[in-house]
């Protein structure tokens, strides 16, 4: 959905360039940043001295044991790998390593939420007392939901609540209602009989979406 951002201007004033890109000026401790990253947007807490504690998933450490590899920038195949491993951890990195050559957004989500924000110390502490392994579910406890309880001291995530609404709608449907019914009924003229065993289920999944629709 959406693509990661090439770095432009490599080469006229790169000092000047990459402050401007990966640390904006008004950046402060307990900030929350987010940056556009393969499917999805990342999030994560600013702690201060170019260091940015964030939730990310890595297959990596399934792997391997070996610290310095695994201390690296995670790459978006180790990421993707991590999502489905269910793999993460709360970890810090850099500015630049956070952003991965996409622009940062500071404090997006205090428009979007409607608890105001803690204390940027008190959003930093919790940030940082929460480092290491951590279960990670893409749904119910992602990057998303880590920074939210920092600084705003609920853990939710809006971006699980319109991926669920989008589903919703496709699922909770009367096309996929009929679709149901349909396919119960295509199953038992395969075998040429009314069982109990297919007729049940398809009215009751059928008859469930109605409800729900």
């Amino acid at each position: 959905m959406f693509l990661l951002q090439l770095l432009n201007f490599f080469f006229r004033a790169p000092q000047t360039e990459e402050r401007s890109k990966f640390e904006p000026p008004l950046i402060q401790r307990g900030d929350l940043l987010e940056v556009p990253r393969t499917l999805f947007t990342h999030f994560g807490i600013y702690l201060g001295d170019d260091r940015v504690a964030h939730l990310i998933p890595d297959f990596l450490p399934v792997i391997t044991k070996n610290q310095s590899a695994i201390s690296k920038m995670v790459t978006n195949i180790r990421l993707l790998l991590g999502v489905v491993a269910k793999v993460a951890s709360v970890r810090v990195d850099s500015v630049k390593d956070f952003a991965y050559g996409s622009e940062i957004l500071v404090n997006h989500m205090d428009r979007v939420c409607n608890q105001p924000p803690l204390d940027g110390d008190e959003v930093a502490r919790r940030a940082e007392k929460l480092l290491g392994s951590v279960t990670y579910s893409l749904l119910w406890y992602n990057c998303e939901h880590y920074v939210m309880y920092c600084r705003y001291g609920m853990a939710v995530s809006y971006q699980t609540y319109q991926f669920c609404t989008a589903v919703r709608k496709v699922v909770c449907s009367r096309t996929s209602a009929y679709l149901s019914a349909l396919g119960g009924f295509a199953v038992m003229l395969y075998l040429g009989c009314v069982t109990p065993l297919v007729l049940l289920p398809t009215l009751l999944v059928s008859f469930t979406i109605w409800m729900a629709a």
